[in-house]
């Protein structure tokens, strides 16, 4: 029972962690690309560990998933609430 508890404890915590990634996906539409061409192009967009998106733009590469300052910028939904008589 206990290895079980450890294993659900491990993979919980591989899962967060791999939430917690401030990696980015890039892809090239309508355009073959190779592993080789994508590590080239963000080792030049990339100075000081940084990746500059309009250069990966520039590039012909668009960002699949936004980076984390976009998610946070967007409003959260509240309820409306109705007047108490």
């Amino acid at each position: 029972m206990v290895s079980r508890s450890l294993l659900l404890v491990l993979g919980l915590g591989a899962a967060l962690a791999g939430c917690a990634s401030a990696e980015r996906e890039w892809l090239k539409p309508d355009q073959p690309y190779t592993a080789e061409e994508f590590r080239r192009d963000m080792s030049a967009c990339s100075p000081g560990g940084k990746v500059d998106d309009a250069c990966m733009k520039s590039r012909g590469w668009i960002s699949v998933s936004p980076p984390k300052s976009d998610k946070s910028a967007q409003p959260t939904p509240s309820r409306a609430t109705s007047p108490r008589y």
